[in-house]
């Protein structure tokens, strides 16, 4: 019976962590021959951030939500708007307005004083300039026409209180899903089909060396995946780190290790690579939508919000931008974190349980 398992660097024990570290290696070197993994890894991120960024292309909803600072000049003519389909009016607490904006849950704040309203949106979104016109109608019919209200625009131009400041963070958070699936996942059954993985099991070592190995080896890519996406959103937009980037570094590890570990359970018992392609949209699509990617899950409605803030990717968008655009510390993202952790360790064990190698 054999005792070891013969490697390029020499023989290794079951249990000696050569073993494993010649599987992350070899990894790494598949993966880097591999031109379309290099694509969606680097190069899909950065077209992604430039064209939302330059577009803001997020469709118009079909009802815009207005916030109206409390206590305010507007709150005042509130009452005597005259009700719109497009639009709904949502007073919010006076510093609670300009992060509802940001985070797209409404598209248009009126505040102002001394006589005066001011409109304060951002000029980028197509949703905010709509907003900005349906409700400066409302407001002079209120007043009693003929434009009695004076007002003022503001437009938010303020670093870290962009839409595109916003959004960054959710195409990393998109970018460590896709890749930690389709990276892991694919390449497994990839290997499978092509009767690789076959080979393997005449070797003594253990599934858990491969399994992890392959979440080592995509730790590895995050070396110039993340940092490059974070340069790229400052050179291009300006957008800027307000956290420590111990604390995001931090965040993405996690975060990566958690949906790798979910592409491995994709895998775990897939034959060929349409069936795990099906497994794998069915798992990204709805996080794309609900998970706040492109736009705040808060316009979902309530009877959504428990299922939405349990799912991985919602956890880690939030733990990004807390850290990424509110500059909290690596403690306020603990209860973000612990649920990737949980995610994370459900799916490995159960990809542990059920892989198998033909």
């Amino acid at each position: 019976m054999m005792s070891s398992w013969p490697g390029p660097a020499g023989s290794y024990g079951m249990s000696d962590p050569g073993a494993l570290r010649q599987l992350t290696v070899t990894r790494v070197r598949v993966m880097l021959r591999e031109p379309e993994i290099i694509f969606w890894v680097f190069a899909f991120p950065i077209f992604l951030a430039m064209g939302l960024g330059l577009a803001f292309s997020d469709p118009t909803p079909d009802v815009l939500v207005v916030g109206v600072e409390a206590g305010s000049e507007a709150e005042r003519y509130l009452a005597h708007m005259p009700a719109r389909d497009e639009l709904r009016f949502q007073i919010l607490p006076a510093d609670e307005t300009v992060d509802a904006l940001r985070r797209g849950e409404v598209a248009l704040v009126l505040s102002g004083d001394d006589g005066a309203v001011t409109f304060l949106f951002d000029p980028t979104r197509a949703d905010g300039r709509t907003a900005r016109a349906l409700a400066d109608g409302a407001l002079q019919e209120a007043g009693g026409g003929t434009r009695p209200v004076t007002v003022r625009s503001q437009e938010v131009e303020q670093q870290g209180h962009r839409y595109i400041d916003w959004l960054i963070p959710g195409i990393i958070g998109f970018n460590l899903m896709s890749t930690g699936l389709w990276g892991v996942g694919f390449y497994v059954t990839q290997s499978r089909q092509n009767l690789q993985l076959k080979r393997l099991v005449a070797t003594p070592m253990p599934r858990g060396y491969f399994l992890l190995a392959q979440i080592l080896a995509r730790f590895f890519f995050l070396i110039g995946e993340v940092p490059l996406l974070v340069l790229f959103a400052w050179l291009a937009f300006d957008v800027q780190l307000e956290g420590s980037p111990v604390a995001l570094a931090v965040v993405v590890l996690v975060g990566a290790a958690c949906f790798s570990g979910l592409g491995l359970l994709a895998c775990s018992r897939a034959r060929t690579t349409e069936g795990v392609s099906g497994i794998i949209n069915v798992i990204i699509m709805p996080m794309v939508v609900l998970s706040g990617v492109f736009f705040s899950p808060t316009r979902f409605p309530d009877a959504l919000q428990p299922l939405i803030q349990i799912l991985p990717l919602t956890a880690l968008n939030n733990a990004l931008r807390k850290v990424y655009n509110d500059g909290l510390p690596l403690s306020a993202t603990l209860g973000d974190l612990a649920l990737l952790l949980v995610w994370t360790l459900l799916a490995f064990f159960m990809a542990l349980r059920f892989f198998r190698w033909k």
